[in-house]
C-alpha cells in the first residue's frame, strides 16, 4: 500500500469532513446573505420543475442508500439472513434506479442552463463546477454497477463497507481494505469525498436549510388576530 493510497483513503476523508463541517459553519456565520439556493426560475423555467424533481429524488435516494448500505455493520445483514450477494444485487438495482433518475434530472438542468442565453450569463464558475462534479461522480457510480456485475459474491461490497465503517470509527487501517479495489471504485470514492470539500463554497449549502426546515413540523401554530 503506497503513500498516495494511504493519504487518499485513510487521511483525505477526515480532511474532507473537516472542511465540510467547519466550512459550512464559517460560511453561515460570516456570509449569511450568500446562504441560498440562488434559484433562476425568474429568468427561465424551461425544464426546471421536472429536472429538479428527478435530480433531488435521485440524489436523496443515493445518499440515503449509500449511508445505509455502507454504514450498517455486516453482522446486522448476517443476522437478518441477507446474503452478501443478495445485498449487492439489491444495491445495484436500487443504485441504478436512483442514479438513472438523478442522471436524467441533472442532464435536464444542465441543458436548461447551457441552452438559454440569460441562464448562461447568470451561471457562475462555481455553479458549473458543482454540476459537472456531481455529473462525473454520478457517471462513475453508475459505471461501477457494470464492474460489480462481474463478481456477484458481494466480497468487494463488504470491503467497501469495512472501509467506510473503519473511517467513521476512527480506525487507522481503513485504507488497507480497498487497496486492490478496481479503479472505478477508487475514483468514485475520491470524487464523492471531494464533493464534501467544495460543498461549503457553493450553493449546495442550502441542503443544510432543507434539514433545518424539518423543525417547522413541530412548530406551534401562529396566531393571527383579526382587525
Amino acid at each position: 500500500m503506497n503513500y498516495l493510497h494511504q493519504f487518499l483513503f485513510g487521511i483525505y476523508p477526515y480532511i474532507a469532513l473537516a472542511v465540510f463541517l467547519l466550512g459550512s459553519l464559517i460560511r453561515f456565520d460570516r456570509e449569511q446573505y450568500t446562504w441560498r439556493s440562488e434559484s433562476t426560475q425568474v429568468l427561465h423555467r424551461g425544464n426546471l420543475r421536472l429536472g429538479s424533481i428527478l435530480f433531488h429524488i435521485g440524489i436523496i435516494g443515493l445518499l440515503g442508500g449509500h449511508a445505509v448500505g455502507l454504514l450498517t455493520p455486516v453482522w446486522v445483514w448476517d443476522t437478518l439472513g441477507v446474503s452478501h450477494g443478495a445485498k449487492q444485487i439489491f444495491a445495484m438495482a436500487a443504485g441504478g434506479l436512483m442514479g438513472s433518475l438523478c442522471l436524467i434530472g441533472i442532464l435536464l438542468l444542465l441543458a436548461r442552463r447551457l441552452g438559454n442565453e440569460r441562464l448562461r450569463a447568470a451561471t457562475t464558475l462555481k455553479d458549473k463546477v458543482v454540476l459537472l462534479w456531481i455529473l462525473g461522480t454520478l457517471l462513475l457510480g453508475l459505471s461501477s454497477i457494470f464492474v460489480s456485475a462481474g463478481h456477484l459474491d458481494g466480497h468487494m461490497m463488504v470491503l467497501l463497507m469495512s472501509w467506510a465503517q473503519h473511517i467513521v470509527t476512527l480506525r487507522g487501517d481503513a485504507a488497507g481494505f480497498i487497496v486492490d479495489a478496481p479503479l472505478v471504485f477508487k475514483l468514485h470514492l475520491f470524487m464523492g469525498m471531494s464533493l464534501f470539500v467544495i460543498f461549503p463554497f457553493t450553493r449546495l449549502v442550502h441542503v443544510w436549510s432543507g434539514f433545518g426546515a424539518v423543525t417547522y413540523l413541530g412548530r406551534a401554530f401562529q396566531l393571527v388576530r383579526p382587525r
